[in-house]
């Protein structure tokens, strides 16, 4: 009778142990195509309203972030138009999530011209934060190092060359996935901003 009871307890501690252990997988298991693993540099740069702006700022937040510059004549207007629509459906789902845009132009990218480039496209400022005040060898490095994408100014023009993903960064200040920036799969990135929540 004593071994039988001790059966039953064993199976009812097991059964309880793989209960736990599928639970925890469960809610462990963000699943986020294409995953990555940067983990962005502490910066402090300026912002859009003329302030200091920088990691600490998006300390626990959800992040999605990309680089730009208002003179381009390419790829940039897309991009900005794309970023404003992605900030729309995030409001639609409730999301709640800052956005950041980097200038690969500093020199020329005031934080007054940012503020007005941007809201030409109709963005929300109250949780973008268009980022300047520093130099053109900072932001090559900044970029390179934290998101592994190439900055670079044109030598015969006053073009920049430089990615054009939209980034997703977690609570930690990690990077964990990457979008195109022309072509958003707006209803991927949803899911994985969801993902993070």
């Amino acid at each position: 009778m004593l071994q039988r009871t001790t059966t039953y307890t064993f199976l009812i501690y097991s059964l309880c142990f793989i209960f736990i252990l599928s639970a925890c997988s469960v809610e462990s298991d963000i699943q986020i195509p294409n995953k990555l693993n940067y983990q962005v540099e502490e910066f402090t740069f300026t912002n859009h309203e003329n302030e200091p702006f920088g990691l600490s700022d998006l300390e626990n937040k959800i992040w999605v972030a990309d680089f730009i510059f208002t003179n381009c004549t390419t790829v940039c207007p897309g991009m900005t138009f794309n970023m404003v629509e992605l900030q729309a459906k995030m409001n639609e789902a409730g999301i709640e999530a800052d956005i950041v845009s980097f200038s690969v132009d500093p020199k020329v990218d005031t934080p007054e011209v940012m503020k007005e480039y941007v809201s030409k496209f109709g963005g929300d400022l109250s949780n973008w934060h268009l980022l300047t005040g520093y130099s053109d060898e900072v932001i090559q490095s900044f970029a390179k190092n934290s998101f592994k994408t190439l900055v670079q100014k044109e030598t015969s023009s006053n073009q920049v060359i430089h990615g054009t993903s939209f980034y997703l960064i977690d609570q930690s200040g990690t990077i964990v996935a990457k979008y195109d920036g022309n072509d958003p799969d707006y209803e991927q990135i949803i899911k994985d901003l969801q993902a993070l929540k």
